[in-house]
């Protein structure tokens, strides 16, 4: 079926609708405009099982800005044809040799140094170096379109690489001759029983993993439930606590339990054990019911219900907030927001990971332009929600050889069996996002990055990270392609006023932040500034920061214990007489939504 023939299909319902609206006069300024964006929408989302979710203008855009500068750049030219020259010459000389040193960490095996496959792993190699020039210092080229060209090109070469295909890979060649095959009748299995769970909707992962049973199952009551949330209390396990109760606000793009996986690597579960009262919100996964939760809705019946509902716990107490991810931007929009209103019931804020400034958003940054905004509209706007299938097929092309190619090769044809990995069930425990709210939030935040710039507004008023006075605790991971940790260091331009501790830590988004004392191969740097402190940018205070072995929990239990009262003997579970009661056992309903 053609394009043409799905986009009239999508419309003739909506033409024959409003031509019969139409014939009431008064109502036709309305009809106009309201038929305008149904058509928009409707060409849009019937393009996108042509075209895929990237708009099409946008990527045809890009390589004309690239394309034309580049034939306009003669010393550009110059300059990759004697890349391409060196490159090739290179090749020749590896060809002549009988093993050649590894040019890339994926082909470092003693298997890719012969020929001819060291040639196959060279010219890959080349062909990265040359299209990284060509999408590199482009005179006059928007950056913008720039990096999106270097992205859809590295799709095709990470699609066209050696070490993707069984028959110009060493390894699984080696391992076929080796097993006399069975390697690829177990690949076989594999792919059947993957196809089976897709099917089914069910990971291999939660075979062996299920919340409840071996995730998540730190104890605790569920104290509060709205239709956005419910907040669970966790079970004091020290005879005495700190003084100041945690509230952690994770991000909805995820479920909580990333912070409450098993219990050695729980960050929930090691909080309690130091002796700390802990409060968790768990999201709903939203349907299209909840098409029109705005951000504000977020804030709201998120961290303020789950405010008051702790006040009530603990009445005299103030309170050490955690954010994690887009869970610590809606921490610090309610933290600024409180402090404009004069609202004190916070102690302090920890931001995991999360962003407050947009201005340099790092690989997300290529999904998110006015084009492709628009397209994802009308799409959100028709289901209610996004798909976490489409969030999760972004940063799987992100990471398209570590994500996609690299466990495709492994199971279906080395044939090896996963071993089951906790993080990676979480992974596959996907959440959707409400239409209004992630427009709203792409736009405010990402698009026109309003919170930096002054102009996001709670209540009718602007609000200002500046006005944050109470310490910070921020944490950003080293390998962070979410929100990559230079950007979280932003936060230092906004927030001018107050202590602040800042840890950037090893790891990625998920990784660096579960870093559980213990694990291996762990390190963090950790320095602080106040409104005394001068400027550096993030490289030197990289270079100059204190850097310690090991898991950074410890550090920051540390910082909290600093900022908290003496121990108190340990709160109630709920406070049924002022409407709190134990509804369940942790970790509740909404987490189990799918």
């Amino acid at each position: 079926m053609s394009a043409q023939t799905v986009i009239k299909n999508k419309l003739e319902p909506q033409k024959a609708q409003v031509q019969s609206e139409a014939a009431n006069p008064t109502a036709q300024p309305w009809l106009k405009e309201t038929f305008a964006r149904r058509l928009d929408a409707a060409c849009a989302t019937s393009l996108v099982p042509v075209v895929g979710n990237m708009p099409p203008q946008q990527v045809l855009l890009a390589w004309m800005d690239w394309a034309s500068h580049l034939a306009l750049a003669p010393g550009k030219q110059a300059q990759l044809i004697e890349l391409g020259v060196r490159e090739c010459v290179g090749l020749l000389k590896a060809a002549l040799r009988k093993s050649e040193s590894a040019p890339d960490q994926r082909y470092a095996s003693a298997a890719w140094r012969k020929r001819p496959f060291s040639i196959l792993a060279k010219t890959a190699v080349s062909g990265r170096k040359l299209w990284d020039a060509a999408t590199t210092n482009v005179p006059g080229l928007d950056r913008g379109n720039a990096a999106l060209m270097h992205f859809y090109g590295i799709q095709l070469l990470e699609a066209v690489s050696p070490d993707h295909w069984p028959l110009t890979n060493p390894e699984v060649m080696e391992a076929t001759w080796q097993s006399r095959g069975k390697n690829l009748a177990s690949g076989a299995r594999n792919f059947l029983g993957d196809a089976w769970r897709q099917m089914r909707r069910k990971p291999i992962e939660s075979e062996q993993f299920k919340v409840g049973q071996n995730l998540a199952v730190t104890p605790g009551k569920v104290i509060y439930r709205n239709r956005l949330m419910e907040l669970i209390q966790y079970t004091p396990v020290t005879p005495t606590v700190h003084a100041e109760p945690v509230l952690i606000v994770p991000a909805w793009i995820m479920k909580y339990y990333i912070l409450d996986l098993q219990q050695q690597n729980s960050l929930v579960r090691w909080l309690v054990s130091q002796g700390f009262t802990v409060f968790m919100i768990s999201w709903k996964n939203p349907d299209a019911n909840d098409r029109e939760l705005s951000m504000e809705e977020y804030r709201t019946l998120g961290v303020h219900a789950a405010l008051d509902a702790i006040r009530a716990v603990e009445p005299r107490r103030k309170i050490h907030a955690v954010g994690y991810c887009v869970g610590g931007t809606l921490l610090a929009i309610t933290a600024a927001a409180m402090a404009r209103d004069g609202d004190q019931r916070l102690k302090s804020v920890t931001l995991f990971a999360a962003q407050t400034d947009f201005s340099e958003p790092g690989e997300l940054g290529l999904f998110i332009n006015a084009s492709t905004l628009h397209w994802l509209d009308a799409q959100m706007s028709k289901r209610g929600y996004l798909t976490a299938g489409q969030m999760a097929g972004a940063f799987s092309a992100l990471r398209a050889h570590d994500l996609v190619w690299a466990p495709l090769l492994r199971r279906y044809f080395l044939g090896e069996v996963d071993r089951g990995i906790d993080i990676m069930a979480w992974n596959a425990d996907t959440t959707r996002m409400p239409f209004r709210m992630h427009s709203d939030y792409l736009r405010q935040l990402y698009l026109h990055n309003d919170l930096a710039e002054g102009r996001y507004k709670v209540g009718g008023q602007a609000i200002s990270v500046g006005d944050i006075r109470m310490p910070m605790f921020v944490v950003g991971t080293v390998t962070d392609h979410v929100a990559p940790w230079r950007s979280v260091y932003k936060i230092r331009n906004l927030k001018p006023i107050g202590d602040t501790t800042f840890v950037l830590t090893s790891g990625g988004h998920n990784a660096g932040i579960v870093s559980e004392p213990g694990r291996p191969r762990r390190d963090y740097r950790i320095g602080g500034w106040n409104e005394e402190t001068p400027y550096c940018s993030p490289e030197q205070w990289a270079a100059t920061a204190e850097k310690h072995e090991g898991s950074w929990w410890p550090a920051w239990a540390e910082w909290l214990s600093s900022h908290s009262g003496k121990n108190v003997p340990p709160p109630v579970i709920g406070a049924e007489a002022t409407g709190y009661k134990a509804l369940c056992d942790a970790p509740g309903t909404y987490i189990l939504q799918h």
